[in-house]
């Protein structure tokens, strides 16, 4: 049973810092390459970065670029999303996706909110 579980969300004032984790079960995690996305009330969802299966590459949104940092862990099956300085408007749902030669999972979300 393929099974993404994001953690880590919560409220925090504008300036501060989270760490989400995505533990991945039941599928090969290091064969495929894993991103962030988020979603915020009203609009569509969008990526926010990406990482390759070895974690040897990455890529980052613009809005995000120098303020999060994706990694991975293959050893424990766990890709991180480090979101340092953070912004209100980066308040959204963030999810989790495993991708593969079309083969696609999707974790449940971890509520991100921004305020003071």
């Amino acid at each position: 049973q393929v099974q993404l579980v994001e953690s880590g969300g919560g409220l925090v004032q504008p300036g501060g810092s989270l760490r989400l984790s995505c533990a991945a079960s039941g599928f090969t995690f290091s064969s495929y390459v894993m991103s962030w996305y988020r979603q915020a009330p009203g609009k569509e969802r969008e990526l926010v970065a990406t990482i390759t299966s070895g974690g040897g590459s990455t890529n980052y949104a613009g809005s995000v670029k120098g303020r999060f940092t994706i990694s991975r862990d293959n050893a424990k099956n766990t890709v991180y999303l480090q979101m340092n300085s953070l912004k209100p408007e980066d308040t959204a749902v963030y999810y989790c996706k495993a991708a593969r030669l079309g083969r696609v999972y999707w974790g449940q979300g971890t509520q991100v909110t921004v305020s003071s």
